[in-house]
């Protein structure tokens, strides 16, 4: 509402107010009465009475006074005694008996009695009114209104110069900038303005953050909201809210609207079966109206961010609604360490702190977990009451990220501490004997989060970006995943294996079986893919598999799957005993300095006659 509406509200209050004050003192006024000037001692009204002087008695309602009126015709007041006998002794002498109505002492009371009630009332009704026509954040009468945090001139002191390691996705966004301050400069050749942008990559790759580098590169209006806070529980309101932003976006034009998770309220539309929520669905469909619906919005532009784009709706992803999909994905080792620089600014970093060596330690680490890398490293040195961040806190920093903090204060027996350093030496010596595998990085027998020791390999960067495994490579990577387990069988025998491998058991059958029914690796089965993906309408696309083969078929992939875990057992066997003792070496090693790092694991095997493995 305008501001001279919510005046006129204001006025219309005041004197309804005075209206109310007014009648009150009035009332009270017509209702005065005669005030008691001279007091009776209660034994002279009995005396009176008696003798038939008085005739009426104004009683009081709680009984404590009563008036009488002389002969004279003058009011008298009398206190009177908790005497439960008055009542009879006024009877017999035949004098009548009245309620006395308040005395004229509460006149002010009885007047700011009868204003108390209205006043308070006109209050609460005149603060609901201006909280109802107050804006978006009311909470009494305005659910319809937008929840959009408005920016007429943005200032979130970040710009694309924040912005590192995801190169394509800003120069997508720099064009969009680029349109809203050189608009002539496109449309003299033809070209209109993107309607919409769609950020999509997974978890902490900087989405959000590209949209605040627009905020602050453009200079135009710019609205925020995130898809949860279009819905709520009462009907319609989500369909309200997009109306009501998208009516605030049209009258500052041109601007950007950025939409935080949209997959909280752009997912597909049911079929309405086994359920669903028309709620959503009708916000959706309001949004979808906005976007490219009869009526333009020029000048508009919308940019939105998920890590679930298979959920979205195929509606809401056309062009003319969203015309650019902007894939924010994981940095590479370049990309890594332009973030690891951005992130390194304010911080006391030592000079043996070489950021190149943790860009290529850090693959498959999103810009957010190196954010929180490096803010760990400066927690270590702070808590060692360092006053710089050495290259040993960065280290314990990386091992602190990916496996949890150590537990260096759990006691451990020899023989458990030799149990766990043959488990390890035996993934760490397979590994670093398999052809074509990620070389080991560092052994450790230290306890981390659940695990009670680890070795780390350094995934091969090439793999890691174009998602392609080859067979060798999975075969190698069952064989490694078994070396552990392999180990405590050599060396304690079969009857004293552990459950330490129960997690390496598992990777190792999920690899098989990803290769018989997804990859098509299977000699016996050919390269056919086994096994539908597919989900509920009223439940994500990736949670259940629909089984599309026979009985014979999965009898067949049990036993291909049981084959390849058999040859990777044999061959990773194989390795250990040819190199049993290379194994023991290393197992000494991890019992003595509890870390073994890669260059001291190559020196071992350079003293070492080594006998590497063969390919399946």
């Amino acid at each position: 509402m305008s501001k001279d509406n919510n005046k006129k509200w204001r006025n219309a209050g005041l004197y309804v107010l005075l209206a109310i004050v007014v009648v009150a003192l009035g009332t009270a006024f017509l209702d005065k009465q005669p005030q008691a000037r001279t007091t009776w001692a209660y034994s002279k009204l009995i005396d009176e009475v008696q003798s038939n002087k008085i005739e009426t008695v104004k009683i009081s309602a709680d009984r404590t006074k009563a008036q009488v009126i002389n002969s004279e015709g003058t009011p008298i007041l009398v206190n009177l005694p908790n005497d439960p006998q008055l009542i009879d002794i006024l009877s017999d002498n035949g004098v009548d008996i009245a309620v006395l109505p308040q005395s004229d002492e509460g006149f002010w009371f009885r007047a700011l009695s009868s204003l108390l009630f209205p006043i308070l009332l006109l209050v609460g009704l005149f603060f609901l009114l201006r909280r109802a026509q107050s804006g978006p954040g009311s909470q009494a009468m305005n659910f319809g209104k937008s929840k959009a945090r408005v920016q007429m001139e943005p200032k979130t002191q970040v710009t694309f110069g924040d912005v590192a390691g995801i190169e394509q996705a800003k120069l997508e966004l720099t064009e969009v900038v680029d349109f809203l301050k050189n608009a002539d400069r496109f449309t003299a050749i033809g070209a209109k303005i993107p309607k919409g942008v769609l950020l999509v990559g997974p978890p902490g790759t900087g989405k959000t953050l590209l949209a605040k580098a627009v905020a602050g590169e453009a200079g135009v209006p710019f609205f925020s909201i995130s898809g949860s806070e279009f819905v709520e529980m009462f009907v319609g309101v989500g369909a309200s809210r997009v109306r009501d932003l998208f009516e605030q976006a049209k009258a500052n034009a041109p601007c950007i609207v950025f939409i935080d998770e949209i997959d909280a309220v752009g997912r597909q539309r049911g079929a309405g079966l086994g359920g669903g929520n028309d709620e959503r669905e009708q916000t959706l469909n309001q949004l979808l109206t906005e976007m490219d619906g009869f009526e333009g919005n020029t000048g508009i532009i919308l940019i939105a961010a998920t890590n679930r784009p298979d959920v979205l709706d195929s509606a809401l992803m056309r062009p003319g609604r969203f015309d650019r999909q902007v894939v924010v994905d994981r940095p590479d080792y370049a990309g890594r360490q332009e973030i690891l620089n951005v992130h390194a600014r304010g911080k006391t970093l030592a000079k043996d702190v070489d950021l190149n060596k943790v860009a290529r330690r850090t693959p498959g680490f999103t810009g957010a977990d190196l954010a929180n890398l490096l803010n760990e490293a400066a927690i270590l040195a702070a808590r060692r009451s360092l006053t710089e961040i050495s290259m040993d806190e960065v280290n314990d920093a990386i091992d602190r990220v990916m496996a949890g903090p150590e537990k260096k204060n759990r006691v451990m027996s020899e023989k458990r501490k030799e149990l766990v350093a043959y488990h390890e030496a035996g993934h760490a010596l397979v590994g670093a004997l398999m052809p074509d595998y990620d070389p080991v990085q560092k052994i450790s027998i230290i306890p981390r989060g659940r695990a009670g020791g680890l070795t780390w390999f350094t995934p091969s960067e090439d793999r890691m970006e174009s998602g392609l495994y080859s067979r060798s490579y999975l075969q190698n990577q069952m064989a490694v995943a078994l070396g552990g387990r392999l180990a405590e069988e050599i060396i304690y025998g079969e009857e004293e294996v552990t459950t330490g491998a129960s997690n390496d058991l598992q990777q190792v059958t999920r690899v098989a079986r990803q290769m018989v029914t997804r990859f098509g690796m299977s000699d016996r089965l050919g390269p056919v893919a086994l096994g539908r993906q597919n989900g509920n309408v009223f439940m994500g696309r990736d949670i259940a598999s629909d089984r599309d083969f026979s009985n014979e078929t999965a009898a067949a992939i049990d036993e291909e799957v049981r084959n390849y875990v058999d040859q990777a057992y044999s061959r990773a066997k194989k390795v250990l005993i040819d190199n049993r003792h290379i194994l023991d070496r290393l197992a000494e090693m991890l019992i003595e300095k509890e870390t073994v790092e890669a260059d001291e694991l190559q020196t071992v095997l350079n003293e070492n006659d080594v006998k590497m493995a063969t390919l399946a």
